[in-house]
């Protein structure tokens, strides 16, 4: 059975996609901690991240590079963190969040809601650090 991330990548639940290739697909997270936090996943299904493939693998973070440079423009932060819990879904997924403290990425605290323009005005921010 496919997971919620295989069935976003599909199209088949919308998301706010923040970048593509042939091998993963970043969206912002619906649940952030902060502004701008995005998901990176694999397309290819893997539930632990230390079982996916050694290529794949350092290929994620290539692919991962880019999208946390444009972050820390887009966003006040001191820099972009990186997380991988992997126990919310069984699908290999890496978290980027822009951080000024350890207590940024701290996924025990309240998740920020916001409003389907506010997801779209994140959206955007990042993606116009990322084509430039």
């Amino acid at each position: 059975m496919a997971t919620i991330f295989s069935k976003i990548i599909a199209g088949e639940i919308p998301s706010y996609k923040i970048a593509e290739n042939d091998n993963f697909y970043a969206f912002l997270d619906i649940a952030p901690l902060q502004e701008g936090h995005v998901l990176v996943v694999p397309k290819t299904e893997v539930d632990k991240f230390f079982d996916v493939d050694d290529l794949l693998l350092s290929e994620w973070l290539v692919f991962a590079k880019p999208i946390a440079r444009a972050m820390e423009k887009a966003f006040p932060c001191d820099r972009c963190g990186i997380s991988v819990i992997g126990l919310e879904v069984p699908h290999a997924h890496m978290h980027l969040v822009p951080i000024s403290s350890s207590n940024d990425i701290n996924f025990a605290k309240s998740k920020l809601k916001l409003s389907p323009e506010q997801f779209k005005e994140v959206q955007q921010k990042i993606l116009a650090q990322l084509d430039s």
